[in-house]
């Protein structure tokens, strides 16, 4: 294992949830971080801002050069993936032109839409048989980035999570659905809340980036990691929300009706709707190599990552009150 102080990491995608979250965990562990993104949104110092734009392969070398290992979290918005010219699969591939020949890490921010709908239990070594479209994508990314790295000397590593959360992370099904209407008083249940979900608290999952960043000297030239994360019914994450509240807010049905009637016009809505599987169907990622790189102990409690989500999405009133409720 190498001293990390020495050690250089670009973060491809730093405004990003996961971009920002990994640059933290490699700041706080002593690397030498720079951060990739069209502008600087990353709330913290403590990095090199690399701006340019990703799909530009002069500015993806640019971005890479000198790293040691390179953090591929760039994404695009769901009805951008298929795109021939600026879509997921064309982004991956500058990224994979960028790293030939270098003899670097490639980490890459992995999901679980590889997957089939009915594959509960997922493995490293489960065969992918994606249910979506945006699945396909996913498989053929992660196919191309292995196939590169094996014909022009460069490590591959995916680490693959399922939902995200965090404090002050927009952007996921916590603030989006869950949290839409805490303003309200209101919870919203996205699901039957009997079915476990998996969730990813994101302080953590960018903390696994860099200790498996830390020990890739161990590790082969192709490595597939699950995160295994949180795995809660809806009900369960509820009642943790509620314990983290003031005064208990009332439970709502996220309305699936109206995002099927949108999805009909509006191209964002109607991949999500593809995407609804996921939240019935139980999905369990499991991996006992990853859990023994990231050590015992390993993890913030449920109950704290919950808590700590929930008060970023309150007002200052709501949190005072909570204060009040602490100290007496």
């Amino acid at each position: 294992m190498t001293n990390n102080s020495t050690q250089k990491v670009t973060i491809l995608g730093i405004n990003g949830r996961i971009g920002q979250f990994a640059a933290k965990a490699f700041i706080d562990a002593g690397w030498q971080v720079k951060g990739f993104g069209r502008e600087n949104r990353a709330p913290f110092q403590g990095f090199e801002f690399v701006q340019g734009d990703a799909f530009n392969l002069k500015n993806m070398q640019r971005a890479v050069a000198g790293a040691d290992v390179v953090v591929h979290a760039l994404n695009l918005p769901y009805d951008k993936w298929a795109d021939q010219e600026k879509g997921a699969v064309k982004l991956n591939h500058v990224v994979i032109e960028a790293m030939k020949g270098s003899g670097k890490t490639l980490i890459f921010a992995g999901n679980i839409y590889n997957y089939a709908a009915k594959d509960h239990k997922l493995t490293p070594d489960l065969p992918q048989r994606p249910a979506t479209d945006k699945g396909e994508i996913r498989v053929q990314m992660e196919q191309d980035l292995v196939a590169a790295g094996r014909a022009y000397n460069f490590q591959v590593i995916v680490i693959r999570a399922s939902d995200f959360f965090g404090p002050d992370a927009s952007g996921s099904w916590f603030d989006l659905a869950i949290g839409r209407e805490f303003a309200k008083s209101k919870i919203t249940r996205v699901c039957d809340g009997k079915t476990k979900h998996s969730w990813a608290y994101l302080p953590d999952l960018g903390r696994a980036f860099e200790k498996v960043a830390a020990q890739r000297d161990q590790l082969g030239a192709y490595e597939n990691f699950h995160f295994a994360g949180f795995r809660v019914t809806g009900d369960e994450l509820i009642a943790e929300i509620q314990r983290a509240l003031s005064t208990p807010y009332k439970v709502v049905q996220l309305p699936w009706w109206v995002f099927n009637a949108m999805a009909l016009f509006n191209p964002m809505m109607r991949e999500i709707v593809k995407m609804r599987y996921l939240w019935q169907e139980p999905h369990e990622l499991v991996d006992p190599k990853l859990d023994a790189i990231l050590g015992p102990n390993f993890g913030t409690p449920f109950e704290r990552a919950v808590a700590e989500t929930t008060h970023s999405l309150l007002s200052e009133s709501e949190l005072a009150k909570i204060t009040v409720k602490r100290a007496a």
